[in-house]
């Protein structure tokens, strides 16, 4: 693949599911070859929905897509070639060893004899499996089993890899060792990766490129640093003793704009953000036009900008809130 290529490119993906659910509406999404690209969004934004179908596992309703210069409707077995993927539930077979997993996958796309032996032996060792290489993988720790799941994903030397949430259900130090794998991944060999995670740390920290994925759409696509630097100012966070009614949620966030000199004030429950030039200076201010309206305050913080602010400012929700209110249908429409 030519680094002129994308690595992945989709336009206009749309994917429905069975009672109407809209899994995806109108996605587009370009990856440049040799960058690791993060798909972020809460649960049911659509994420896993995406991966389905750039790794042909899925047909879009409509749209197009390519995955390393091959569409995945006309070219599927060539994108399969092409790929490496790690889905969210481990693909290895927990009855087979480590070693055995990794010379079934390595079968499995043609590799034969001293040569998948030497493979599987130099991703054993790379990723600290090496003692635990002839152990069923159904002893294997949490963080031993997605490394694993990373290493079948490698075998056949992909040129783009797909990591579908890898860090879920991952203890911290677990989950900080497979950072810093990526982060080689990446860097040591070139390889293009489009992760998915709904973490904000996890985007912040190892994609080059984001794109903040809702209900289906990507509402904004840039670099972690130049999203939030878009954001001008300090984000002022208000955490209210009472949650105000909704009839009453207009006349809070107008009062704030006219009085306070805040800007793009979101009311959601007990949490209020909004933005100022200058934070602590806006505080009292806020405070004030808060007790005008009757609002209780329990605590205010002032912060530089953060991806959840920026998913605030273009999805029009805090982050946890669409992640604990997003429902997931079934047949995975995430």
């Amino acid at each position: 693949m030519s680094t002129s290529t994308p690595a992945i490119e989709a336009r206009g993906l749309t994917k429905t599911y069975p009672g109407g659910v809209t899994a995806l509406d109108g996605l587009d999404l370009t990856v440049r070859a040799g960058t690791v690209f993060g798909l972020l969004g809460p649960n049911g934004a659509g994420k896993s929905t995406t991966v389905k179908i750039l790794t042909t596992l899925a047909r879009p309703d409509a749209g197009t897509a390519t995955v390393a210069g091959h569409d995945v409707l006309r070219r599927p077995g060539r994108v399969r070639r092409a790929i490496g993927v790690v889905a969210q539930r481990s693909g290895a077979d927990p009855t087979a060893t480590g070693r055995e997993n990794l010379l079934l996958q390595g079968r499995l796309y043609g590799l034969r004899g001293p040569r998948l032996t030497a493979r599987a032996d130099e991703l054993l060792a790379r990723f600290a499996l090496a003692d635990a290489a002839d152990r069923a993988s159904r002893t294997y720790s949490g963080g031993m089993l997605r490394r694993l799941d990373v290493a079948i994903g490698l075998v056949h030397r992909p040129e783009v890899l797909f990591l579908d949430e890898p860090t879920t259900g991952l203890d911290p130090e677990a989950r900080t060792a497979m950072w810093e794998e990526i982060g080689r991944l990446a860097g040591e060999e070139g390889l293009s990766i489009l992760l998915t995670t709904h973490y904000l740390d996890e985007a912040d920290r190892l994609a080059e490129r984001i794109a903040i994925v809702d209900r289906g759409r990507v509402v904004t696509v840039g670099t972690p640093d130049g999203l939030k630097g878009e954001l001008r100012g300090d984000a002022v966070h208000v955490e209210l003793r009472d949650p105000v009614p909704p009839q009453a949620g207009p006349s809070v966030t107008e009062a704030l704009t006219a009085s306070a000199g805040v800007r793009e004030a979101v009311l959601s429950g007990r949490r209020l953000s909004a933005r100022a030039d200058d934070g602590a200076a806006a505080v009292p201010r806020v405070l004030a036009a808060l007790a005008g309206e009757g609002v209780g305050v329990a605590s205010v913080t002032v912060a530089r900008p953060s991806l959840d602010d920026v998913y605030l400012r273009h999805a029009g929700r805090r982050f946890a809130d669409a992640d604990a209110t997003t429902a997931v249908p079934a047949g995975g429409a995430r």
